[in-house]
């Protein structure tokens, strides 16, 4: 199954609708609730992070028996050191991001934390693609 999701940078009224309806969609196919809940804290934050920093995004979403591999791709100013935006409390968002409660430098190390396997490349001045794969029925 493919679903596909456009993500509208600076509208934090819908942060994180795509991921409650990829959650919705889990859930009609029986995934185990603890996959659930891993891919859609991860999804959320991917999302937030297309809202709170790009002009726009989409979001892939790949369902088979064995994996669920979410692409999120979004047009924006890049990551200058991913390793660096890794770390757990570091972040760049503005002032009025933070003000809203968002940019807490939690999102990609959250990311990692919940998936079988995280893929991140960024382009300066082009955008991010973030590639996540969440195994079913196996552990990680």
């Amino acid at each position: 199954m493919h679903y596909e999701y456009a993500i509208e940078g600076g509208n934090f009224s819908k942060a994180g609708l795509a991921s409650s309806e990829v959650k919705k969609k889990l859930r009609q196919l029986n995934v185990d609730n603890q996959v659930v809940k891993r891919v859609v804290v991860a999804l959320y934050e991917a999302e937030v992070n297309i809202v709170a920093h790009a002009y726009n995004g989409t979001m892939n979403v790949e369902i088979d028996e064995e994996k669920i591999l979410l692409v999120l791709q979004d047009s924006g100013p890049g990551i200058p050191d991913i390793e660096k935006a890794m770390e757990e409390g570091y972040s760049t968002a503005s002032p009025e991001v933070r003000e809203m409660g968002f940019g807490a430098g939690m999102g990609l190390s959250n990311i990692k934390k919940n998936v079988d396997h995280l893929d991140i490349s960024s382009e300066i001045g082009k955008g991010t693609r973030v590639e996540m794969i969440t195994y079913i029925n196996r552990g990680r």
